[in-house]
């Protein structure tokens, strides 16, 4: 089941999301960022257990991000992630959202939904406040995506 995050998803979500940072496959968030942004979440529940979250997050005008896309690696390859995202591109299209971009270290995956590889100079500086405050900056590694929601 795919449904908003609550309140009370944040602890799973950030340990989900944090155990990926820690393997280097992901970026870390912070706790008190999970608050601010709980809103942004959807999550992948079962057996009363968070198995996968995504966030769709406003950036710039019709300019959305999908971010923190992870998977419980037990579920992987049952088509959790697909989900997730399918559940983030029709939140992006209800928001009005006209483009989503994703910065990823799986381009692979996201090019099966329509993104296409981009360079970071295309989107909105507004983006690069959040990568300044990366300890990876600016050599993260994560390749910059975007899909016309039009």
């Amino acid at each position: 089941m795919i449904r908003k995050a609550k309140l009370g998803d944040i602890p799973e979500i950030h340990k989900l999301i944090n155990d990926f940072a820690r393997q280097e496959v992901m970026l870390p968030i912070a706790i008190g960022d999970m608050f601010g942004r709980l809103r942004d979440f959807r999550v992948a529940e079962k057996d009363g257990r968070i198995i996968g979250a995504v966030a769709i997050h406003a950036t710039w005008d019709t300019l959305v991000e999908l971010r923190s896309l992870a998977v419980c690696k037990t579920v992987q390859g049952e088509g959790i992630g697909r989900q997730l995202v399918e559940m983030a591109l029709s939140d992006a299209v209800e928001l009005g959202a006209t483009e989503v971009f994703t910065l990823t270290y799986i381009p692979d995956f996201f090019e099966k939904f329509g993104f296409t590889r981009v360079d970071r100079a295309e989107l909105p500086h507004k983006v690069w406040i959040d990568c300044m405050r990366c300890p990876k900056f600016p050599d993260c590694g994560e390749v910059a995506m975007l899909k016309s929601l039009s």
